[in-house]
């Protein structure tokens, strides 16, 4: 796929025009499986990698026929692209809350919160996004490289603004966000580990919790909130 990920990867193309009612039914019938197929990719990567991962263990999960994932998809290269790019814009959604006009220990506190409640919905998708940067992000490097490290300078431009006003203590603006990052998508990417140390089998409700509460009070201390 030469053409470049955006940070949405969007589910349908649509236009402007008005739909009737029969191109509306297909259009949330593409929508519908299209989210099912990304779903269950998802998974099929996490476990298996990209290179073990085959279209018809993602037709099985996504309860598809294999013909579906290739008609909306086209590749598995396609398709682990659109993974990324779905992650990723989740992920960076959050962000949006951070702006010069809001309080800092809300936003900050909002984002991480939406960080961690996405590493206990969606280990899998984490794991997916380590692996391809464990492997030296050969497919979002250039993704990375621009439209992720333009979000964070002007995010960072925020947070250093917030420190200029008084507003928070001095940290480093920028590291803030990988500090963040390395906190809560611990709970996903290693969760075996942290299983192991706890003594249990899997993270639960409650685990999860405990976990949210102590990275945010962690964070906003050392921003001085």
């Amino acid at each position: 796929m030469k053409e470049r990920m955006t940070l949405t990867a969007k589910a349908v193309q649509t236009s402007g025009r008005a739909q009737s009612p029969e191109s509306s039914s297909k259009g949330l019938i593409r929508q519908t499986n299209e989210a099912l197929i990304l779903l269950a990719a998802e998974k099929v990567f996490a476990r298996a990698g990209f290179s073990g991962a085959t279209m018809a263990a993602i037709s099985e999960g996504s309860g598809l026929p294999k013909a579906n994932l290739h008609y909306y998809f086209g590749s598995k290269d396609v398709l682990y692209r659109a993974v990324l790019a779905r992650i990723l814009n989740d992920w960076l959604l959050p962000t949006h809350g951070i702006t010069h006009d809001a309080e800092p220990r809300a936003a900050l506190e909002q984002y991480i919160r939406a960080k961690m409640e996405l590493s206990a919905e969606r280990p899998d998708g984490s794991k997916v996004f380590a692996n391809e940067l464990l492997h030296g992000a050969p497919v979002v490097k250039e993704l990375l490289s621009t439209e992720l490290r333009q979000l964070v300078i002007d995010k960072a431009a925020v947070v250093q603004g917030w420190i200029n006003a008084g507003r928070m203590a001095p940290v480093d603006a920028t590291h803030l966000f990988f500090t963040i990052w390395a906190a809560t998508q611990t709970y996903a990417d290693f969760d075996a580990q942290v299983c192991a140390v706890l003594g249990t089998e899997a993270l639960d409700t409650a685990d999860y919790s405990r976990a949210t509460e102590h990275v945010v009070a962690l964070i906003l201390r050392g921003c001085g909130l």
